[in-house]
């Protein structure tokens, strides 16, 4: 029986921190030789962090991956270390993996499918590979390797290292955004790639926050049947160990009739290292963590999220406004989850048009959560605004201008507490508001990062439900109140809207399946003028998002770097 044992170190890193995440990956070899693996693999671009996006045309950047990675190879001693890293070679740069053996260098397996949309520009920076390898251990054990978006493809590298290359096991490092749903297509896919390549297939995924993007981890193992062999924790670190019995491969049946190979057999590339003697026994290691429920995924991303935006950015706490609403309850919550109660200050600024209602529930929140709250009201100040515009005013009808005074109010105290102490300001809108731009611009979305950014009002819902699971903590009536910005009496956002559940189906369709019209009138859920009125709002508000703060993306396709129209745009249903 042949058993080989590999690590896989699904770790945090932060971009541009090339000594720290050197460090953090030392760290992790050190601990894979202590569990006598064989292999130890990391993440995609893990040494610089992903995805480090123009830092790449900085050459000294670059050029620092490649001094680190000395640092990494003294540390690979009587252990395969395949590190993540970019690589500069004839004025070129390249999405590579270092292949590093007992403190050599062995080789540098370069990226060949580069992807470049939604949230991806990989041909901006990198060149394509055109080669792959293959490492022999001894006369019998052959491994292939590639990179993330490689595997993706049937016809990928993969095929050639295993049926013209003889790999029974195949080697993906990955960094792999989240959304939700992602998780069970990457799962599909890669159990068919296992199958349909007769090999053992693992891959290792990077975790953590990112600006607007967080890597779920989740690293997984493969047998030759496309069973599940192993998964990594979720939204955590986590030192995966594997133990696969090459024993049990299947007899390949070799390359069947009108097989694709993209990559041709020359392409190749052959690195032989003596044979690992495993010291390892029966019972094998495999462990299958379990897969989190989807409310509670998204609810671990935007946590996660959160927590290393404020860390990585080396803030400590943070501050927002808790108006008694669903949004602003569910940002404290979640902030909490993320930072702690005593790195969390909430801000209630009721006006004259704030209910008592409102106003209690958000004074039981901050108790509940135990944090900090701060009460100035803005009625004073509305007020001396209104006086010194009244002459400017004089002859109009009070509307928009006037309610969205006090929203501005707002965001100036709220920039004042974050001027003053270091706190970074939590904006509290959801997708469905910044869609059809019903926020108001230098108010509630003045701040400095957007939590539900990418969270529809009605899963706005059901993660606070989530949250009120084990203990309530948000009041019942903040879930049965009429959704209210509160800015003029007896408001009301479904006066300015179509009900939410309407309004978060029609913007799913238009903005992250890219539906026309034509194509949602057929689905026949929503009258004409709705739908018109609704696409006319999302199109005509794109300037407002331009400017506000980056977000948690959670969906297939969120504002930001995952969507980008110009603002500047007479195309119109």
């Amino acid at each position: 029986m042949k058993i080989l044992r590999a690590c896989l170190a699904q770790v945090n890193t932060t971009v541009g921190d090339i000594s720290g995440n050197a460090e953090k990956i030392i760290s992790c070899i050190r601990e894979a030789r202590k569990k006598n693996a064989g292999i130890v693999v990391f993440p995609e671009l893990c040494l610089s962090g992903y995805p480090p996006e123009d830092l790449l045309l900085k050459p000294h950047f670059v050029a620092e991956n490649k001094s680190a990675l000395t640092r990494i190879a003294r540390a690979s001693t009587s252990i395969l270390s395949i590190v993540g890293f970019p690589y500069a070679q004839k004025g070129k740069v390249f999405n590579a993996a270092a292949l590093i053996y007992n403190t050599k260098l062995l080789g540098i397996y370069n990226k060949i499918y580069l992807p470049n949309y939604s949230v991806f520009d990989e041909k901006r920076y990198f060149a394509p590979g055109d080669y792959c390898h293959l490492i022999s251990f001894g006369r019998e054990v052959r491994i292939g390797f590639n990179i993330c978006e490689d595997i993706w493809y049937p016809e990928g590298p993969q095929r050639t290292q295993a049926h013209l290359g003889g790999a029974q096991v195949i080697i993906n490092i990955s960094s792999s955004p989240y959304y939700a749903g992602k998780i069970s297509l990457r799962e599909k896919m890669l159990s068919q790639r296992a199958r349909e390549n007769g090999c053992f297939v693992l891959y290792c995924n990077s975790v953590g926050g990112q600006d607007e993007l967080v890597f779920d981890g989740g690293s997984l193992a493969f047998d030759d049947k496309g069973g599940l062999v192993s998964r990594g924790k979720q939204f955590q670190e986590d030192l995966v160990t594997v133990d696969l019995d090459l024993s049990s491969l299947r007899q390949r049946q070799g390359v069947k009739k009108g097989m694709v190979f993209r990559i041709p057999k020359e392409s190749l590339r052959y690195l032989g290292l003596p044979e690992i003697r495993a010291k390892v026994r029966y019972p094998l290691v495999n462990k299958i963590e379990k897969r989190l429920k989807p409310l509670d995924e998204v609810y671990a991303a935007l946590v996660l999220g959160l927590k290393d935006y404020v860390r990585k950015n080396n803030f400590k706490k943070v501050v927002f406004g808790l108006s008694g609403g669903i949004d602003s309850a569910l940002t404290a919550v979640l902030a909490v989850d993320a930072l702690g109660p005593d790195n969390v200050i909430a801000l209630a600024m009721p006006s004259q048009y704030s209910s008592g209602g409102t106003k209690d529930d958000a004074r039981i929140i901050a108790h509940n959560l135990k944090i900090k709250i701060i009460s100035i009201p803005i009625s004073g100040l509305y007020k001396d605004y209104l006086v010194v515009f009244n002459k400017y005013f004089k002859g109009t009808r009070p509307g928009i201008a006037e309610q969205n005074i006090q929203a501005r109010i707002r965001g100036n105290i709220l920039m004042a507490f974050s001027n003053k102490f270091g706190w970074l300001v939590l904006t509290t809108g959801n997708k469905s508001e910044i869609s059809t731009g019903y926020c108001t611009l230098y108010g509630d979305t003045a701040g400095g990062f957007a939590v539900l950014k990418d969270v529809p009002k009605c899963l706005v819902y059901k993660l606070a439900g989530l949250a009120n699971k084990i203990k309530e903590i948000i009041p019942r009536s903040v879930f049965t109140r009429a959704p209210t910005a509160e800015l003029k009496k007896n408001q009301k956002d479904q006066d300015s809207l179509p009900a939410y559940p309407l309004l978060d189906r029609v913007i799913e369709l238009y903005v992250e399946k890219d539906k026309s019209f034509e194509d949602i009138m057929k689905m026949r859920f929503v009258d004409k003028k709705t739908l018109q009125k609704v696409i006319l709002m999302v199109d005509r508000n794109e300037y407002k998002r331009r400017q506000s703060p980056p977000g948690i993306k959670i969906t297939p396709k969120a504002f930001g770097k995952d969507r980008r129209m110009p603002i500047t745009n007479a195309y119109s249903v």
